[in-house]
């Protein structure tokens, strides 16, 4: 299917912003509405919200109007969202850093690589692969939902801003 650069650009650029302006939203707003959509600490897990709300709303507004066009946008979404935690992970767990412009770097590349992906993806989809996508990014709303409510103990959970969240694992 086929995009205008111009409109992937402004819009890969407004879901940035979007997602840059959520990750304060709970701070500014704390309350449960929020908290699904905005992350509540500096985990890892909670920053995949700041990639799959923003992403999800553009690739509705990118394919308003083009049947079909949404499904690589959805199959998509869960891919970005595992690459934000993969890089993110080694980034600080298993290299310690804590820089934020290399934070902001996975941030940025992770969403221009979710812009750039579906364009790739050829058309139509069959039903298995409709499918997938719907299910695939319906299992990941679904967990971004318990794991708001019900975060595990696990590293990918805690808050890496606080003092002492560096856990030492082997890589």
């Amino acid at each position: 299917m086929y995009y205008g650069k111009r409109s992937l650009i402004l819009t890969c650029l407004a879901a940035i912003l979007a997602g840059t302006l959520l990750h304060f939203l709970y701070s500014w707003v704390p309350c449960a509405i929020t908290a699904l959509v905005s992350p509540v600490n500096e985990s890892l897990w909670e920053h995949v919200k700041i990639v799959f709300w923003p992403y999800l709303a553009a690739a509705v507004l990118l394919n308003r109007g083009r049947p079909g066009g949404i499904y690589p946008w959805l199959l998509t979404a869960p891919m970005i969202c595992a690459a934000m935690l993969a890089m993110g992970y080694l980034y600080h767990i298993c290299l310690g850093g804590e820089a934020m412009w290399v934070d902001i770097s996975i941030y940025i590349a992770v969403m221009a690589l979710g812009f750039w992906l579906p364009t790739t993806f050829s058309q139509p989809f069959s039903t298995r692969r409709k499918v997938l996508s719907v299910l695939l990014t319906l299992m990941l709303l679904g967990m971004v939902v318990v794991f708001t409510l019900y975060p595990p103990h696990h590293i990918l959970f805690a808050g890496l801003s606080a003092a002492g969240a560096w856990f030492p694992l082997p890589c």
